[in-house]
């Protein structure tokens, strides 16, 4: 019985992830400025100002620096050498606020113009109008912006580079490894199904929806940038060789 509740059980282990990822899910939503738009949300229809709703949305320009920041953590909580998330967070955080921040209004601005080209093809169906340009606008551009985006963030944690190179890195990186993005995708479905089917389950999703997300997506990442760093060692070597 001892073992069970030893520091090397399973249970405890399990315990230990489940509490780092309370914390890491915690930090992304006060950092990120999720929390802060619920506030400022609340703040405006509370005094009347439901006109200004738009201002709730200034908080989540820092989505894109907190969601580097967690990006840094999982992809080492992959490989289990996380150390001292807070520490991390704050100095993950830091290193990559500006381009964090700029990958971020991009997904944001990517994100938005999606949903309002949606609205327009409802709007097109309600008055019966043509709507299929809407519909297939929507479509590429939705499969555009997750080419570019879906390994952007984990590139930008783990590697040194510009923005531009790293929304090309992530489409090249999604192009050359499809099938494991597909994989990559049945799961974040998966989990979308799972963190909105009840209740109960909606309360965990805010629990540690997002950051189970990212360790998700860190974990097909990770895999696609050890073959590609293996593939340029390669290279290098046989060059250093002829």
């Amino acid at each position: 019985m001892s073992s069970f509740f030893s520091l090397e059980s399973p249970l405890y282990k399990f315990m230990s992830r489940l509490f780092d990822m309370l914390k890491l899910n915690f930090m992304w939503l006060l950092a990120g400025g999720p929390i802060a738009m619920f506030l400022v949300e609340f703040f405006l229809a509370k005094n009347g100002l439901g006109a200004y709703r738009y201002l709730s949305f200034i908080p989540l320009v820092f989505i894109g620096p907190a969601t580097t920041a967690v990006f840094s953590i999982t992809l080492r909580m992959v490989d289990e050498q996380e150390g001292y998330i807070g520490n991390e967070f704050i100095t993950a955080y830091r290193e990559n606020f500006k381009k964090g921040m700029v990958i971020g209004i991009i997904a944001l601005i990517a994100v938005y113009a999606i949903w309002l080209d949606f609205q327009f093809y409802h709007a097109a169906e309600t008055l019966g109008r043509s709507s299929t340009l809407y519909l297939i606008l929507g479509i590429v551009a939705g499969i555009m912006a997750f080419l570019h985006l879906i390994y952007a963030f984990p590139l930008q944690a783990r590697y040194e580079n510009s923005i531009i190179n790293t929304l090309r890195n992530s489409y090249s990186i999604t192009i050359k490894f499809f099938v494991k993005t597909i994989f990559l995708i049945l799961v974040l479905v998966a989990l979308l199904a799972l963190f909105t089917w009840n209740f109960v389950t909606q309360f965990l999703g805010i629990l540690i929806g997002p950051a189970s997300i990212m360790l998700a997506i860190s974990g097909f990442a990770i895999q696609a940038f050890r073959l590609i760093e293996n593939e340029n060692e390669a290279r290098e070597n046989s060059s250093d060789e002829d």
